[in-house]
């Protein structure tokens, strides 16, 4: 069995690895998960099998018992400085429910420790779960922005300004234009962080209409949490911030890396030759050992689209489109980081300046998108087309409501996750009447009046 870069493999106590548990991560349906989903229950499982170690326990050897005695230590027991709550138990069960699933199928194991139940589903059908499944699961980090106090936090905690808009001229920070780029895509369009990440510069839509509010992109398939290929939309402010980082320091950091022959000592590089079929979407690859074949832009995966060069006037280049100092790809999980440091700046520029300082980060870009998306549509519904209550009634059962838009956007499964979830603030503070029948209001101040009732939405106000 071969294991890849960036394949999780088990090793236990002792230094030795299991042949089993390298087959599941590498040849079952565990390797086509998405690789932060892969990391995290890689990471669980760990947890897990730790545990059992302590017990004088293999993995394989896991009972019922031991996943109740297991529960108990990660969520109530007083000996464990490290508790958990409902949502990261749930995570943890999903993980091992999916190992020990694989492993009785495969016969290493006579039945699983995750104990199952038949429920009745959503659409009346019967559904296993497990009976260990927490019920006091919560999202409670969930948090929101609203677009000026998003500004704000771009604006003070990436592009180096003051509290009063000057910019800071103790300010060290480098990058901003490209991280000030990448932030206003991902709020701009829901996009996941993995998503906006992988970006190539050849998916960047064109900018040639200046009269758009906004434009539309695709997401490749492998790309996507989903695994379906879909629409985007990329604001006209968000397109000029990745026109202008393209034009700029990332043809720098292309030409340094050029200048250092950095391109030509990578390897395992596809260069691009050309591209042909509907909308250009298929590329003509050369392999670093001359091999000639095809792929379509969204059957790559994060990995394969760090592989793809293309030859420029001054050598390779990289079609990712985000890039590091030093010219190579700039990986997504690397975003983390740079959202951190600019909370913190935000943090010690705004404390005592505005009555919240905001916090940030890229998954919080989608929930502040979804917001700002349902507040958007439903006043556009009203302005717009100036319909009655009863005519906004009809319209929903015609063509469905804002919140199925805002769900498809997203690229959700459910929409009951869009609601109760990415739009808590207005499901949770029953406050939907605000969206529906206020026709004043514009998108500004229904934002603003959604954040004076929910302390987990932030909104630009001083102290």
């Amino acid at each position: 069995m071969r294991i890849d870069p960036g394949d999780p493999f088990f090793v236990d106590p002792k230094g030795r690895v299991d042949p089993r548990l390298t087959l599941y991560t590498t040849r079952s349906a565990y390797a086509h998960l998405a690789r932060s989903t892969r990391e995290n229950y890689a990471d669980d499982c760990c947890v897990f099998f730790n545990f059992l170690w302590q017990h004088g326990k293999n993995w394989d050897e896991a009972r019922a018992e031991n996943l109740l005695d297991f529960e108990d230590w990660r969520r109530w027991s007083p000996r464990n400085p490290q508790r958990i709550g409902g949502s990261k138990w749930n995570r943890e069960l999903a993980a091992m429910r999916r190992l020990y699933k694989w492993a009785v199928g495969k016969r290493y194991m006579a039945a699983s420790p995750v104990v199952e139940r038949e429920v009745m589903g959503r659409q009346g059908q019967m559904v296993s779960v497990p009976v260990a499944r927490a019920k006091d699961a919560r999202a409670t980090n969930v948090k929101w922005l609203t677009p000026r106090a998003y500004r704000m936090w771009r604006d003070v905690g990436l592009r180096g300004y003051t509290a009063d808009g000057r910019r800071d001229a103790s300010f060290r920070g480098r990058h901003d234009d490209r991280n000030a780029a990448y932030s206003d895509v991902l709020f701009s369009s829901g996009m996941r962080r993995s998503e906006g990440g992988s970006l190539l510069t050849i998916e960047v839509p064109d900018l040639a209409d200046n009269s758009r509010y906004f434009y539309d992109g695709k997401l490749g398939r492998e790309t996507t949490k989903s695994k379906r290929e879909r629409t985007v939309f990329y604001s006209a402010e968000a397109l000029r911030a990745m026109n202008t980082y393209m034009c700029t320091s990332r043809r720098a950091a292309v030409r340094r890396a050029q200048a250092k022959g950095r391109y030509e000592a990578m390897q395992g590089l596809w260069i691009v030759t050309r591209r042909s079929g509907f909308e250009q979407r298929e590329l003509h690859l050369v392999s670093e050992k001359g091999q000639v074949f095809e792929r379509n832009i969204t059957s790559l995966d994060v990995e394969e689209r760090q592989r793809l060069y293309v030859e420029g006037k001054g050598g390779l280049e990289p079609l990712w489109l985000w890039l590091s100092e030093d010219g190579r790809p700039f990986l997504p999980h690397s975003w983390e980081a740079v959202f951190r440091a600019a909370s913190e700046r935000c943090r010690v520029l705004l404390e005592g300046k505005v009555s919240k300082p905001p916090y940030f980060t890229p998954h919080m870009a989608r929930h502040s998108f979804a917001l700002f998306m349902l507040a958007t549509l439903q006043h556009a519904l009203d302005t717009r087309f100036g319909l009655t209550p009863q005519e906004r009634k009809d319209f929903r059962l015609l063509y469905g409501d804002s919140f199925r838009l805002v769900k498809n956007l997203l690229d959700h499964a459910s929409e009951e996750t869009t609601r109760a979830i990415y739009l808590a603030p207005v499901s949770d503070l029953q406050v939907r009447s605000l969206l529906l029948d206020e026709d004043s209001a514009g998108v500004t101040d229904l934002l603003a009046q959604i954040a004076k009732l929910s302390e987990r939405v932030t909104d630009e106000v001083a102290s």
